[in-house]
């Protein structure tokens, strides 16, 4: 096996931290995936507890996947080890280790392991995600735009094949992920964003 190898396992073992749970027992808000949407990420969290808990949730979880992918490239593993390492990251998030499998959706991780990957794709995506939300107020539906797009932003910038096949992998994941959220959205339900559950 050749050492950068590790980084694949190693991505899922950082995925697999839920931001969401260990900001919920700091503030006690108790755990995320009993409340609310029933999902433990960043916009469940601001409406159970808040700023403070929504921040705290996406940084941690945009942090992971960008540590994951940055330790890669830090240590030069080829396009397809950085690949499977955010791939992995992202996976880890989605059905967590020390979790009993039962995580998030992946948006923010994702948006984090796009940022390690090539931070302009990142940030592009973090733009998208951005204008669409202004506009609607709704994270679901700006999530669901922004890594639509994401691929794309990826292609067009000339990334490794392995990394535009990791973008639109984890496109399709997030897709099945928010399955309520898309029917919420075309039945005219889906929430709002800042809307607290109190």
């Amino acid at each position: 096996m050749n050492a950068t190898d590790l980084f694949v396992p190693l991505g899922y073992l950082l995925g697999s931290v839920e931001s969401a749970i260990l900001v919920g027992r700091l503030l006690g808000l108790g755990d995320p995936r009993a409340r609310g949407s029933h999902n433990p990420g960043a916009t469940n969290m601001l409406r159970l507890g808040g700023r403070k808990a929504g921040a705290l949730t996406l940084l941690g979880d945009m942090l992971k996947g960008l540590l994951a992918v940055a330790l890669a490239r830090a240590f030069d593993a080829p396009p397809l080890v950085q690949a499977g390492t955010a791939l992995a990251a992202f996976l880890g998030h989605l059905y967590p280790l020390y979790f009993g499998f039962k995580g998030g959706k992946g948006v923010a991780t994702a948006l984090g392991c796009l940022l390690g990957l090539d931070p302009l794709v990142g940030l592009a995506t973090a733009g998208t995600w951005l204008l669409v939300a202004l506009v609607s107020r709704i994270s679901s539906l700006s999530a669901l735009v922004a890594v639509l797009l994401a691929p794309g932003f990826m292609y067009w910038h000339r990334a490794p094949r392995p990394l535009v096949v990791a973008t639109a992998i984890m496109t399709l994941l997030m897709y099945w992920r928010h399955r309520s959220n898309i029917r919420h959205l075309l039945a005219g339900t889906e929430g709002r964003i800042g809307e607290r559950d109190d």
